[in-house]
């Protein structure tokens, strides 16, 4: 070894000491120098290490401090589906949308939809405004009007299948990061030449894979965000459990389970100026969706806007009433048996699978195309408001009581 070539070496080993000396390396503090070899990290023989200051932050979304939980319902089980038994689970921590996906946000969509994507694809992306539509009621004016009116902007987006649902979450991980790119100047590594999916405008999503023009981030680089997805049903339970509320200070205890995602074993708040209004947009009884004039119960005779009503103890907003939520799961009744205790999921039929379920012979309704909904609505009784009641619907139908909100993993961490 010649002695330029010794004294490189020395002057590495030596400069990693002193940064091993300046404390232990952390994900957002790696060092010039590899703690291992010595080697100097993005030069020609060393690693590339990109600058890392954490997860970006994702636009309207709230933090959800994971734990350990008891998961199923509180409610007496009325419909005798016994399929969402008391369990205890840990989920890790993840991001939630503060507020159900409006109008807005989905006009927004078709917006992009329609200068990026073809006209197949925009007409599949349509809400069906039918879904108001009743023979024996006078819903007219929401047919025409409720997705695209102004005052209906902030009002959740109803009429969406959980088809729909997922290209909206595809499209706006596309679309955020395209924009995080943009402001960090990397534009050309945003995919932002492209369209919705990656995909020409007129283009079938074969050509996505043709051309290449714009590089696909890194997720070495840590500068962009995780996928939106519809949340777990897990995660959407334990988020609207919000139990983080009823821990004591300084040891593992909780004051109280909760039957909604608010204290109390009642749907109306018993503290301050607001005492004795209703926390939730739902139906009352039968023919009373919002109360007497002058003094309405609820305060929406159908949807109400994504705000209204206090949020939960991790500032969510209606997490219980105005729209059900769909969320990622195929439906089984015993999820709660099969799924595992960390993270649980049902994405197919394994341990159950749909032959076992007489479809074809209007014995049951259940198949690998049917997803979880929860969470109760503005047509739903209180029943339904409890975070462990569960019904499922076909994943390529709507109704004028479903919507959704998106979530995402929390990238980097083990919580």
């Amino acid at each position: 070894m010649n002695f330029s070539k010794y004294l490189r070496f020395a002057i590495v080993g030596a400069c990693a000491l002193a940064s091993c000396k300046s404390g232990p390396r952390t994900a957002t503090k790696p060092g010039k120098y590899s703690s291992t070899t010595g080697i100097e990290y993005n030069t020609e023989e060393g690693m590339k290490v990109a600058d890392y200051a954490g997860i970006p932050e994702g636009p309207g979304l709230i933090f959800i401090e994971g734990g350990r939980t008891v998961l199923g319902s509180a409610e007496e089980d009325i419909a005798m589906t016994h399929d969402n038994m008391e369990r205890t689970v840990t989920i890790a921590s993840f991001y939630m949308d503060e507020a159900e996906v409006a109008n807005i946000h989905w006009l927004e969509y078709l917006h992009f939809v329609r200068k990026d994507s073809s006209e197949e694809f925009y007409q599949s992306a349509l809400p069906d405004t039918t879904v108001w539509a009743r023979e024996l009621s006078f819903n007219d004016p929401y047919v025409d009007y409720y997705l695209r009116y102004p005052g209906f902007r902030y009002f959740p987006v109803v009429g969406v299948s959980w088809l729909q649902a997922n290209d909206y979450c595809t499209w706006r991980t596309s679309k955020v990061n395209e924009n995080l790119a943009g402001l960090s100047g990397d534009g050309e590594s945003s995919g932002g030449k492209r369209g919705l999916f990656g995909r020409k405008k007129n283009a079938p999503a074969a050509d996505a894979a043709e051309g290449g023009e714009s590089k696909k981030p890194s997720i070495e680089d840590g500068n962009t965000l995780p996928n939106y997805r519809l949340p777990t049903e897990a995660e959407w339970e334990y988020a609207a459990q919000a139990l983080i509320g009823t821990q004591e200070t300084g040891n593992e205890n909780q004051e109280n389970k909760r039957i909604y995602p608010w204290d109390g074993r009642q749907v109306r708040n018993s503290y301050g100026k607001t005492q004795g209004q209703f926390l939730a947009n739902f139906k009352r009884g039968r023919g009373d969706y919002a109360g007497i004039a002058g003094a309405l119960n609820d305060g929406a005779m159908i949807t109400e806007y994504i705000y209204n009503y206090p949020p939960n103890d991790y500032g969510l907003y209606n997490m219980a009433g105005n729209v059900n939520e769909w969320v990622q799961d195929i439906y089984r009744p015993l999820s709660f048996e099969d799924v595992e205790d960390l993270n649980p999921f049902r994405r197919n039929g394994f341990l159950d699978p749909a032959e076992k379920y007489d479809k074809k012979g209007y014995q049951s309704l259940i198949d690998d195309h049917v997803r979880v909904y929860k969470g109760g609505s503005w047509r739903d009784v209180a029943y339904w408001l409890s975070p462990g009641t569960r019904r499922f619907m076909a994943e390529d139908s709507a109704t004028a009581t479903i919507g959704f909100r998106c979530a995402m993993i929390n990238a980097g961490s083990n919580k």
